[in-house]
């Protein structure tokens, strides 16, 4: 994989990163720190023709995924992107023994299928949820995953602030968002997200895909600037990481 950009390292350009500077590069800095992993088609598309961000990717984008799993201590995802994407428990890695916990956000304490089976294989799911939910989603819930995984966090909808926070006293300051689009869009509208881990994959889609941020418009006119510390280049496909300003 080359290194294109590395501000932080002043690596030069066209250096090869090992997996050593991969995991050095992607590291999380200390405390409580936001990040959105997400992948987009040339032409802006977020999702395949099946509706689903995993046909778009790549061997590279597939393997800086696998490391930041590895690298976060939470990762954050909405329930429909769970369901869509097919989400299980996040595996353990066997050189640690270790998994991320996997957060699931849905103001209706839905628990996505996959992920109800409270035998399977690989690290704790947690649900984000809110009291509008009820009292029987919330009973419902609580016996598919225990009552102390499933967390209300909001009234009349899931408090993302609260949420970040909670998690960060709870021991996972160092959060990855796997979207989907409005969950990043909350995220933004917040100001909770601190950077932005995007791949650019090789290919042009058509079609009405759903771009990687469903939200009102952010920002002044000009949106909200983020700029890249990290750019990287394997097998055509561009990946980097944005600091987003707020």
């Amino acid at each position: 994989m080359r290194i294109l950009l590395d501000s932080r390292a002043g690596a030069s350009a066209a250096a090869t990163a090992d997996e050593g500077t991969l995991a050095a590069a992607y590291a999380w800095p200390p405390g409580r720190w936001v990040r959105a992993n997400m992948v987009t088609t040339l032409d802006g598309s977020g999702v395949g023709l099946d509706g689903r961000s995993g046909s778009i990717n790549t061997p590279a984008d597939n393997r800086l995924f696998a490391l930041q799993r590895r690298l976060a201590d939470a990762v954050v995802v909405g329930a429909g992107t769970a369901d869509a994407e097919g989400y299980g428990r996040v595996p353990l890695d066997p050189a640690t023994g270790r998994a991320a916990t996997l957060v699931v956000v849905t103001n209706r304490a839905r628990v996505p299928g996959r992920l109800a089976d409270a035998g399977a294989p690989g690290g704790r799911v947690v649900l984000a949820t809110c009291a509008a939910a009820g009292a029987d989603a919330l009973a419902t819930a609580r016996s598919a995953l225990g009552p102390h995984d499933v967390w209300v966090v909001g009234r009349d909808r899931v408090d993302l602030p609260l949420l970040r926070d909670r998690l960060a006293g709870s021991g996972m300051p160092s959060l990855l968002c796997e979207g989907g689009p409005r969950l990043l869009g909350d995220l933004l509208a917040e100001g909770l997200v601190d950077e932005l881990a995007l791949t650019l994959a090789p290919r042009l889609l058509g079609g009405a895909g759903a771009r990687v941020v469903t939200a009102p418009p952010l920002g002044g006119p000009a949106g909200i600037p983020a700029l890249p510390h990290l750019l990287l280049e394997e097998g055509g496909t561009l990946l980097g990481l944005w600091r987003v300003r707020r």
